[in-house]
């Protein structure tokens, strides 16, 4: 069987750090992941993964329609919209290049599906600097991004909530409560858009999976992690985790 083609974009970051020792200090830097977890989970699935950090995204994402076409889905997680508007010829040598938040739009609409996964950097993010807020991608998703800083900090854990219809095909085989998360973006349910699950009641219900389409292609919303923090060690060795994901590729591209 052949494998559908997935393009995950995101989900790194280098970090610095100062260590001062009495009157000596010297720097470090540390480069991180954070879909190792998903991307062993999907290893044996129907699913080729492409993993595109989000460093090398900012030149290499594709940058033409047919580009993006070469995969069935696209994953943008943890990645904010400056990384794929500001290619380096427009950055560094002031060139135009493509609007590639407008090739996404475009590519669902002719049939491709779009998933997007929470995290600092996703849907408005952290002090609002993920920047999906009146974009082209926007417009594709089933939800709505707020104008400010959408992260929801719950240290305490919440446990998801099933509130759509059990029989959806993403849903398939998930009975029983599901692992707490530690948090969340905030985002606005889209009329028409299919809610299957949610936040605890705690924290108003809030969106936590979404399904919707526009043109002829499909969207996925997973307002959480894919993993730490947001998405601790007792969610990943939850059997379920590997089907939840599996099964929203699946109908995405379905």
């Amino acid at each position: 069987m052949t494998k559908k083609k997935v393009l995950l974009a995101g989900e790194s970051w280098v970090s610095t750090a100062t260590h001062i020792k009495g009157f000596d200090q010297f720097p470090t830097v540390t480069y991180h992941t954070g879909a190792d977890e998903l991307l062993s989970a999907l290893k044996e699935s129907p699913f080729d993964v492409t993993f595109m950090p989000a460093h090398e995204a900012q030149k290499e994402f594709p940058s033409t329609l047919e580009g993006l076409q070469a995969y069935d889905a696209i994953v943008l997680s943890d990645i904010g919209a400056n990384t794929l508007l500001l290619h380096p010829d427009t950055w560094i040598h002031s060139r135009r290049t493509p609007n590639r938040l407008k090739l996404l739009r475009e590519y669902v609409s002719k049939g491709g599906a779009l998933l997007m996964f929470g995290g600092y950097y996703s849907f408005q993010g952290i002090n609002g600097g993920a920047r999906f807020r009146n974009t082209a991608v926007e417009e594709v998703l089933p939800v709505s991004c707020l104008s400010v800083d959408d992260r929801v900090e719950v240290p305490e854990g919440f446990t998801p909530v099933v509130s759509g219809d059990t029989s959806h095909p993403i849903l398939a085989g998930l009975s029983g409560e599901l692992p707490y998360l530690l948090g969340f973006n905030e985002v606005v349910l889209k009329d028409g858009a299919n809610q299957l699950m949610t936040v605890s009641s705690e924290y108003s219900s809030l969106p936590l999976l979404v399904t919707g389409t526009y043109g002829e292609g499909r969207t996925v919303v997973w307002t959480s992690d894919v993993g730490p923090h947001w998405l601790p060690p007792e969610f990943i060795a939850w059997p379920g985790y590997k089907t939840l994901f599996e099964q929203m590729l699946a109908w995405a591209t379905d």
